[in-house]
C-alpha cells in the first residue's frame, strides 16, 4: 500500500487495486463505513454519487382507481 496523506488523527493508504483506506493513528486499526467516507470526501480523494429522483407514479393508475 502506498501512503497518500498523513494526518495527526489517521494515516490515508491507496492499495494496488486504486481502493483507499484510512488507519487510525491512535488505535492503529483500519477505519470503515460512514466515518471512512466523511474522511475522504474531507481530503477531496472521493465524491459521492447524487442519489435519482424517485419516479413519479403514473397518472393512469390514479385514474384507474
Amino acid at each position: 500500500m502506498q501512503q497518500i496523506k498523513k494526518t495527526a488523527e489517521y494515516t490515508i493508504l491507496q492499495k494496488k487495486s486504486g481502493r483507499y483506506a484510512v488507519k487510525n493513528r491512535k488505535t492503529r486499526k483500519l477505519v470503515n463505513g460512514e466515518e471512512k467516507q466523511a474522511i475522504l470526501v474531507a481530503e477531496a480523494l472521493v465524491t459521492l454519487p447524487t442519489p435519482k429522483a424517485a419516479p413519479a407514479e403514473p397518472e393512469a393508475e390514479a385514474a384507474a382507481e
